[in-house]
């Protein structure tokens, strides 16, 4: 399908709203000044067409189900007794130090013996490979705030000062293969569900070699910006509920990696708004590119079970992931809960430089169960 029917035009000028710098928010609301960012558009002028990407990426960032499948080595950590005990006094401190969650920082939260693994952590999940599960976080002798905080302190993103807030997250239906929108993403898991409930991960760059050999079509319309993303009533005055956007980008430097953004419900949920003609429906290729794009993630993905004390980190940037559909136990047992933690690593620390303005800010995040 031409490019004709399936580019919208562009928005009317006023339907982009002034980005607000996050770093310098009111502190009568947010305390620490750094407020959250939300779903912004990308900076339109800095988008690349099709033929600028890169017909191969090749790099750490490329792999598939079949590297590490059989070898848990090398994407598992088990905490050392050494690491527990240095974690458990940091965290008894800061909970006697009175501080709000939004307190903790590398200096109300020094670790000095996990942090140099956390360092090395970090590189990865930014340049490498993208995820590591940590194993025997010790949730149950903790209890849940002592855990949280834990959680909460260990510095993979811009500190712990973006978290502002603990919420249950109880939907049981399969996910889709989607990234969530920030830099990092952490999964602590307190309880396990009956059934189901596991984690699948992909290389979104081992996606787009496949997708880039065997269905080019497909993949030009992923790059296309024709992608309307909900925002979920997450808006401030005068944005629209919606933003426009592509699902793969370009790095706007030289030699830019290819960085991916996408979640399927995020776009399947705007027929409310499609239906009265304010934004263009789902075409003909869109919904072929959605199925396909899931399809091709589904067949190069790494399964991954969580149990209880497991942590799972990963990057937004170059990795899809999605969890099964789960079954609870009856009560009184403990439903599924995890606890997820978005994280941000701005271009200044590392992070990757992306066509959004708040690239290099510091963002809020949540602290999800």
């Amino acid at each position: 399908m031409g490019p004709g029917l399936v580019t919208p035009a562009p928005p009317a000028p006023n339907s982009l709203t002034k980005h607000r710098d996050n770093n310098h928010a009111p502190r009568d609301i947010f305390p620490d000044g750094i407020r959250t960012s939300g779903q912004i558009e990308p900076i339109y002028s800095l988008l690349k067409p099709y033929d600028d990407f890169p017909s191969r990426i090749e790099g750490p960032t490329v792999w598939t189900r079949d590297d590490y499948v059989n070898n848990p080595e090398k994407w598992t950590h088990r905490f050392t007794p050494q690491e527990v005990d240095e974690l458990s006094k940091v965290i008894d401190d800061f909970i006697a130090g009175g501080l709000p969650l939004t307190g903790i920082s590398k200096d109300s939260f020094p670790l000095p013996l996990l942090g140099e693994r956390l360092s090395s952590v970090r590189s990865d999940l930014l340049n490498g490979k993208g995820f590591i599960l940590f194993k025997g976080f010790p949730t149950d002798a903790w209890g849940l705030h002592k855990s949280a905080v834990g959680y909460m302190g260990l510095d993979l993103g811009e500190d712990s000062t973006q978290i502002d807030k603990t919420r249950i997250y109880r939907t049981n239906a399969r996910q889709f293969f989607h990234c969530d929108d920030s830099d990092i993403v952490g999964l602590l898991c307190v309880a396990r569900a009956l059934e189901g409930g596991e984690s699948d991960l992909v290389s979104s760059h081992a996606v787009y070699n496949a997708l880039r050999t065997e269905r080019p079509d497909v993949l030009k319309t992923l790059i296309e910006p024709i992608w309307y993303f909900d925002r979920k009533g997450e808006t401030s005055d005068g944005q629209q509920e919606w933003i426009r956007t592509s699902v793969f980008y370009l790095e706007p430097k030289e030699g830019g990696r290819v960085y991916s953004k996408w979640d399927p419900y995020y776009v399947r949920s705007l027929t409310r708004f499609s239906d009265k003609g304010l934004i263009p429906p789902l075409s003909v290729a869109q919904f072929e590119a959605i199925k396909v794009l899931e399809e091709y993630s589904h067949r190069l993905a790494l399964h991954m079970i969580l149990e209880v004390g497991d942590i799972q980190f990963l990057s937004n940037a170059h990795v899809f992931h999605a969890r099964t559909a789960y079954k609870d136990y009856a009560p009184p047992q403990p439903r599924r809960h995890l606890l997820k933690l978005w994280l941000a690593t701005p271009e200044s620390e590392g992070g990757w430089k992306l066509p959004f303005a708040d690239s290099d800010e510091k963002k809020k995040g949540w602290c999800a169960g």
